[in-house]
């Protein structure tokens, strides 16, 4: 389980996230909706703690943080907490001198100290589950958007993170490579998967996700299973947010 409590951050004399609790519970898919600058991506990053909170507490299974303004977390600390999660990002992060292969099996040989052989089976299985083994051994610059973001799941998911975190996954991709995108997330959710996903895509939110954090100025405004967010919101502002998406809701929304 991962559960954050109280959580505030700022940068310089601007706050962006003001009192957030937050708890995913193993196995669920929850998605954090609102405008641009409601801070869903910082607090996304709070969680493997890429951003270091001000204060508040951090839980990730048996491990706790609690943060101050006076103290930073040690270094152990923090690559304990980001060895338990994966983190897919907006614009792919892949690496432009490695093959598609080699990028999926960078961590485990750096980090996670595998063997060649090791990673190679593993980068293999998990383009394979992905469905784009056919490019294994290609540079990242002939792919699409589409298979490049799939390439970045593939390596978020190797060394078998607690939870997947994905920020903005589909949001640099036209509709039809987004797609593909969603076909594969879809696949994750339906496993078990753990998952956090910052999204302005309304739809994605409601094709995968069990539950819907909706954020605004760096609060939660409302939050709770996706039907009952997308269908019968209790707040105005989360209604005016999701009005885009009430009169064509998914029928496996929340499924």
């Amino acid at each position: 389980m991962i559960k954050l409590q109280k959580i505030d951050k700022s940068f310089g004399a601007q706050r962006v996230l003001s009192s957030v609790d937050l708890t995913l519970a193993p196995g669920n898919v929850t998605a954090l909706i609102g405008p641009s600058g409601s801070g869903k991506s910082t607090l996304l990053r709070c969680v493997n703690l890429l951003e270091i909170p001000d204060s508040g507490v951090l839980e990730l299974g048996d491990q706790r943080l609690e943060f101050r303004p006076d103290q930073k977390p040690a270094r152990d600390q923090l690559l304990a907490i980001r060895r338990r999660t994966g983190m897919v990002f907006q614009n792919f992060q892949l690496f432009p001198y490695l093959t598609v292969i080699q990028n999926v099996m960078e961590g485990l040989l750096t980090v996670q100290k595998w063997d060649k052989e090791r990673a190679r089976e593993r980068a293999r299985a998990l383009l394979t589950k992905v469905g784009i083994a056919h490019k294994a051994d290609v540079w990242p610059a002939t792919l699409s958007g589409g298979q490049q973001q799939r390439v970045a799941i593939a390596r978020a998911l190797a060394p078998s993170p607690e939870v997947l975190l994905c920020d903005e996954p589909t949001s640099a991709l036209d509709p039809g490579l987004a797609v593909e995108v969603i076909e594969v997330l879809k696949q994750l959710a339906s496993e078990g998967m753990t998952m956090l996903m910052a999204t302005h895509d309304l739809r994605l939110a409601a094709l995968i996700a069990r539950d819907v954090v909706f954020l605004n100025n760096g609060v939660v405004v409302e939050a709770g299973p996706s039907r009952d967010i997308f269908t019968r919101p209790r707040e105005q502002e989360t209604a005016r947010f999701v009005s885009t998406l009430t009169l064509s809701v998914p029928d496996s929304c929340g499924d």
